[in-house]
């Protein structure tokens, strides 16, 4: 499984980890991934995504999941976010 935010494409960063003694050797900064259930209100069904805790607060400020996917851009959605981005348009035109 890999450490990317479905939502986001946040993804490991790289950099120095940094002794008393300015020793210095490479270390891995990793996201703040949590499993999470999220409710699409067009389409009336939970979907279960792995993203990252900023991108749950982004979701929740701009008003739930359908929000958050009319404003992202596809490149940095995962295959699955960009089903469901695809499905509530569907629903969304439809209506």
């Amino acid at each position: 499984m890999s450490r990317v935010c479905e939502l986001t494409g946040k993804g490991p960063m790289s950099g120095n980890s940094i002794s008393h003694a300015n020793n210095k050797t490479r270390r891995r900064f990793l996201p703040n991934l949590n499993d999470v259930t999220l409710i699409s209100d067009v389409l009336g069904q939970s979907f279960k995504l792995r993203i990252s805790a900023a991108a749950l607060r982004t979701v929740d400020h701009r008003g739930g999941l359908d929000a958050f996917l009319a404003k992202a851009k596809d490149d940095e959605l995962s295959v699955n976010a960009l089903k469901i981005k695809k499905e509530i348009a569907k629903v969304q035109a439809a209506a």
